[in-house]
């Protein structure tokens, strides 16, 4: 088994888990098995409880783990299927111990950080050695920059973890950032000189130096960093600005030769990489034939990652049917104010993505009304879909008053609510529906046929609440298709319209398995349908 740890200096948000991910899929296209981790210093378990302005969105995988979106990065990259164990924070680390003396595991000993919380570090490590036996290389990203207080303890594990394995098996990778000094017209390396020095002095000698950089990286900037970093001058790589797409990143980093670099570190022998299927795909993003306008309505809408994989799943989806997705954020809060064509007008398709709480609901629901009544293409995730059937519960049902549970407990027809093993739970993490699980589809209907006719489909969840079974009669009455429900529980999973273009809502999350390689059938769908109507809405 092989090691890549990929550490990050000067500021946050540089591009160590787009660089992880890179350099995964490079390694794949070599030949070599990989899987990757993500170690955050924070103190929460996880991020399932955190506000998306602290952590953007909730990546969430097959077992249920909710993970940091970088582990989205990492699946799309790659064909990885994470796992809980790809994922571990600072407070993992303390629970663990904790709970570890409490019972009365270290026989009396002081507790301490060394070596009782860096063994913990490196036995997550290690566990995914032993769980991956078939894997090559595990490349793991830690999140945060050195110097942090908090990110201390896992370099520290990383440089025991280096000395156990052998060092001939590990590869630590720096991303820096060289800061270009516009009115001296110079890009400059001291930041990155003294964020290596930092790294040194805690005992960890990078091997390869990637450069965040806005330009090119000029001989003598390599010559300098290399001299003052102690590493080779061809260690020293380019990580430019892309022009179009994040998907361009692996190629941009080729240019370099990083996968080279990595395999001659590590002594591994494997082929040059044909990128070729990846040039293609990168190919129909940046050349589209086509375009169409898609309006994303949610309360999160000014942040970039807020809704990191729903963004990225419009775009494959796009790029299968050589079109570029043209995103129009729409604050669902704003809607409520000035009204759905007002704030959305002449688009495409209407997509409204998950989420929690009570504010911009209205306006989401007012979204889903001028989808449905316009016959603009309509996709709901989640709450996208509990809005859907909102809406059509008061203006096609008739049922006056219709709302979630959610957000008005005293609602006369609660069509959306806590199903009763939720009611008894208090604590807010991991205590959703979360993960996998399989439902079956109904035949015939278009959601069995985006999915292929298949019988059974397995997607990933992150809610509480689910539509009432108790009104299930009167919806379907109303000309509402029930296209696919839980294998286990019998719970409504997929809604959809049967006289409309394209109007359907998935309780769960698509967006979580959607990849370059395999666009999500109902994101395709969804896209094909947008470019096949090309709504244009009356004045």
């Amino acid at each position: 088994m092989k090691y890549i740890f990929v550490t990050g200096g000067v500021v946050s948000s540089l591009g160590k888990g787009l660089a992880s991910a890179s350099i995964g899929t490079l390694l794949e296209h070599r030949g070599l098995k990989v899987t990757i981790q993500k170690f955050d210093p924070y103190l929460n378990v996880d991020p399932g409880t955190m506000s998306p302005y602290q952590h953007g969105e909730v990546y969430v995988l097959n077992d249920g783990a909710e993970t940091d979106l970088d582990l989205g990065h990492y699946e799309r990259f790659t064909n990885c299927v994470l796992t809980r164990f790809n994922n571990l924070t600072s407070g993992q680390v303390f629970e663990s111990v904790i709970k570890k003396e409490r019972k009365g595991d270290y026989l009396g000993k002081t507790v301490q950080f060394i070596p009782h919380v860096t063994d913990e570090i490196k036995a997550r490590i290690h566990d995914l050695s032993s769980m991956n036996p078939e894997v090559d290389v595990i490349i793991t990203e830690i999140g945060g920059t050195v110097g942090d207080i908090e990110g201390h303890l896992f370099l520290e594990a990383l440089r025991q973890f280096s000395l156990e394995v052998g060092r001939e098996n590990v590869c630590f990778i720096h991303v820096t950032l060289l800061p270009l000094i516009r009115a001296a017209g110079e890009i400059k390396t001291k930041p990155t000189q003294q964020s290596v020095a930092k790294l040194r002095e805690i005992g960890i000698q990078p091997d390869i130096i990637i450069c965040r950089t806005e330009h090119d990286l000029d001989e003598d900037n390599r010559r300098k960093i290399a001299m003052f970093c102690n590493v080779e001058k061809k260690n020293v790589v380019a990580f430019r600005d892309v022009k179009h797409t994040i998907y361009e990143c692996p190629l941009d980093l080729r240019r370099d030769k990083i996968d080279r670099i990595v395999v001659d570190n590590l002594g591994i022998e494997s082929p040059t990489p044909d990128l070729q299927d990846w040039e293609d795909f990168v190919d129909r993003l940046i050349k589209p034939k086509h375009t169409v306008d898609i309006a994303v309505a949610g309360k999160y809408i000014e942040l970039q990652d807020a809704y990191k994989s729903i963004y990225e799943s419009l775009t494959i989806a796009g790029a299968a049917h050589h079109t570029k997705v043209n995103i129009v954020r729409v604050d669902s809060e704003s809607i409520e104010e000035h009204g759905a064509q007002n704030i959305i007008g002449e688009v495409d398709g209407i997509l409204i993505p998950g989420g929690f709480g009570d504010r911009g609901i209205e306006g989401k629901i007012q979204a889903a009304h001028y989808a449905r009544s316009m016959r603009i293409p309509y996709f709901g995730i989640c709450l996208g879909m509990q809005v859907a059937t909102i809406e059509f519960a008061r203006n096609v049902c008739g049922l006056e008053g219709a709302d979630t549970t959610e957000c008005h407990k005293d609602t006369p027809h609660p069509v959306i609510c806590l199903q009763e093993e939720q009611k008894r739970v208090e604590d807010m993490g991991a205590t959703m529906r979360l993960g996998a699980s399989e439902s079956n589809l109904l035949p015939g209907t278009r959601a069995a046929k985006l999915y292929g006719g298949a019988d059974v489909i397995s997607e990933r969840h992150r809610h509480r609440y689910e539509f009432n079974p108790d009104y299930l009669d009167q919806f379907q009455d109303a000309g509402m298709i029930i296209a696919s429900t839980s294998v286990r529980e019998g719970l409504v999973e997929i809604i959809e319209l049967s006289d409309h273009p394209f109007y359907l809502g998935a309780q769960f999350h698509p967006e979580f398995q959607s990849k370059p390689n395999k666009p999500h059938p109902l994101f395709s769908g969804f896209v094909k349908a947008a470019l096949d109507a090309k709504v244009t809405v009356p004045a």
